[in-house]
């Protein structure tokens, strides 16, 4: 797998990193004021399509003005969808108002779906693209650092439920996913730092040399120094292509690495109702630090790398422990029950993927559940 790098007429540097996946291949495209070109980019990558943009009404009066006059201007523009804010949107009730509203606008099986906006977007207008007429294009531009990192990539879509985050979905992967930096600079301080620990997470997978990395460069990540923030989003991106690249579908158990934290994190999301009462990446910021926890109680992990897991969250400001949680945390049962339906669940066997240090992490099928109920009890504060 290649990466690119080249220069526009106005001397921005944008990296191209491609995910080679056969017929199912596309590009990631990484850099400035892709935006103000994706009308251009878009003709040549589909020239047959039309495009219709699922955005929400957080991110629309920012971005969505522009996008439609550029695509309008190519007379590629069907329409517009846009949603409410959050994680509540992620629900049967939206996915059944965007489904209709792209029929309505005649969305036809050549033509194709922009996602514009975060995490939520792209998981919700993905399922939709990815059911709409057995399937339709789909375009990621990812509006949030942690969607630019994290979620456009992989062609992962779903809604959640009462029971638990992205139980129903589908893999439909994008034609192309354009991550415009430019738009960071219109985020709150906390979704970027939600964002962050989804950068994080990679270092922590299998690139030690990564989190040492970060630990010297995570506040000019954070500030948006443009060298700083293009190599921490491009080398999360360039991880999470090579492991989709080796388990596109989860077959192997290679890309449930990519879910590192993320068992305990999708328990706390469900238990705080996907509310901002805790954001994803916090929920996974918690959820790495208690597997790093657990990994040092289960003698695999050196304390000392558990250790500076949770000071470096600490330090730029993420949560780290359930009792952070806003309003209180679960109990361990509640926990337990809420793990339960994490999608590497087999045979009613928990699996976690644990660590035996940064950039140590693998799949574990074989889980004690009585050694884990001890820990949680622990970490909950309860019986």
């Amino acid at each position: 797998m290649a990466e690119s790098l080249s220069a526009s007429s106005d001397a921005k540097v944008e990296t191209t990193i491609p995910v080679t996946l056969g017929k199912r291949s596309y590009e990631i495209v990484i850099g400035e004021n892709l935006l103000a070109s994706a009308a251009l980019r878009l003709d040549d990558l589909l020239p047959a399509a039309r495009y219709a943009v699922v955005s929400d009404e957080n991110v629309a009066p920012l971005h969505l003005a522009d996008m439609k006059r550029n695509l309008q201007e190519q007379g590629l523009f069907l329409g517009e969808v846009v949603v409410k804010p959050g994680e509540a949107s992620k629900c049967f009730a939206t996915l059944e108002t965007v489904c209709e509203r792209l029929l309505e606008l005649g969305v036809e099986r050549g033509d194709c779906v922009i996602a514009l906006g975060g995490g939520v977007i792209g998981d919700l207008a993905g399922f939709a693209a990815s059911i709409l007429r057995r399937g339709v294009n789909l375009v990621q531009m990812p509006t949030s650092l942690l969607a630019q990192v994290d979620s456009s990539v992989g062609g992962k879509t779903g809604i959640d439920t009462p029971q638990g985050k992205n139980l129903i979905g589908t893999f439909h992967q994008p034609s192309l996913v354009l991550a415009d930096l430019d738009v960071l600079g219109t985020l709150p301080e906390r979704q970027v730092l939600a964002g962050y620990a989804e950068i994080v997470k990679y270092g922590l997978i299998n690139d030690p040399e990564f989190f040492e990395w970060l630990g010297d460069n995570w506040r000019a990540v954070l500030s948006g120094e443009p060298e700083q923030r293009l190599h921490a989003v491009a080398t999360s991106c360039k991880a999470k292509a090579a492991i989709v690249e080796e388990d596109e579908k989860e077959e192997s158990g290679a890309r449930a690495l990519l879910n590192l934290g993320h068992t305990f994190g999708h328990a706390l999301e469900a238990y705080a109702g996907f509310s901002d009462r805790l954001l994803h990446g916090e929920a996974i910021a918690i959820g790495m630090v208690l597997a790093f926890r657990y990994s040092t109680e289960q003698e695999l992990c050196p304390v000392e790398d558990a250790d500076r897991v949770q000071r470096h969250f600490d330090l730029v400001g993420l949560p780290t422990a359930i009792n952070h949680i806003e309003g209180g945390g679960p109990s361990a049962g509640e926990m337990l029950r809420l793990m339960a339906q994490d999608k590497k669940v087999q045979a009613g066997q928990l699996a976690l993927v644990l660590t035996r240090g940064i950039g140590g992490a693998y799949l574990e099928r074989d889980i004690d559940m009585d050694d884990l109920t001890d820990f949680l009890k622990r970490e909950c504060g309860s019986q």
